[in-house]
């Protein structure tokens, strides 16, 4: 039962409610809780990411190199999935792997209507013309039904959004995607570690794009990415695309970007 305490509201208060009770806060009795505190979480972790500085220092190598290399090798074993890519943001990492793929001009990319900027943005970098689809109200993430409904003859990607973390129907985009025979890129930005059926996203479709932005779930000091997938030939083709086009010191083989994870 909720019992509600009717009093005349002072200027400035607030009327606050709990399941059991409803109450009259004056502001001064209400604390601010921040939505991310970046200070606690280098505070409660301040002596491994020193010790991890201090190393990189030593070792005087600041971008890819042996400490990259590693945390590719984890995160691709964390997601399941064969290869793991770092860029230099989560932007990068879905115009990307919309380019390793071959998207470009002429090529349609359903998406969700509620994702943040950057993913239509990144699919306009690309070339490739976005196409927003509405969402379940009950998930937040895209309705199946709707974007069979938007497929057309130029579609080439369908990109779920895992939205705030929860992942989308990936069974039947998945399903969806494979009819029509079109490439699913998962935009899992907000969504590390997320399961969905048993696989943690970023496995699901033919590759998927995480950011390590500050305030993630699983955040950098500074800005990052990372692409996933099981294609070899396409994780081949996205080291190459971060580094001017080379793997090799001073042979650029394709046009690339200067996209490297430090």
């Amino acid at each position: 039962m909720t019992v509600v305490k009717r009093v005349p509201l002072a200027e400035g208060a607030t009327f606050v409610s709990t399941p059991d009770v409803a109450v009259v806060a004056r502001p001064q009795d209400l604390e601010t809780v921040p939505f991310v505190d970046l200070g606690w979480v280098y505070e409660s972790l301040r002596g491994e990411i020193d010790a991890a500085i201090a190393g990189v220092l030593a070792r005087s190598d600041f971008v890819l190199g042996p400490s990259v290399r590693e945390f590719e090798s984890d995160f691709a074993l964390y997601c399941g999935v064969g290869h793991a890519v770092g860029v230099d943001s989560g932007f990068s990492a879905l115009e990307l792997t919309l380019r390793a793929f071959g998207v470009g001009p002429g090529d349609e990319v359903i998406t969700a209507a509620n994702t943040f900027v950057a993913t239509v943005g990144a699919i306009e970098a690309s070339g490739a013309s976005p196409v927003l689809v509405d969402i379940d109200a009950r998930t937040m993430n895209l309705d199946p039904a709707l974007v069979a409904a938007a497929i057309t003859p130029a579609t080439r990607v369908i990109m779920p959004v895992h939205i705030y973390g929860r992942p989308a129907p990936m069974g039947e985009i998945v399903d969806l995607a494979a009819k029509h025979d079109v490439f699913v890129i998962e935009d899992a930005c907000q969504a590390h570690g997320a399961q969905y059926g048993g696989r943690r996203v970023g496995g699901w479709g033919d590759a998927a794009a995480f950011s390590f932005y500050p305030a993630k779930n699983l955040g950098a000091l500074g800005d990052g990415g990372m692409i996933v997938t099981d294609n070899d030939a396409i994780a081949e083709r996205l080291r190459k695309m971060r580094n001017l086009g080379s793997t090799f010191k001073y042979r650029h083989e394709i046009k690339g970007f200067n996209r490297r994870l430090d």
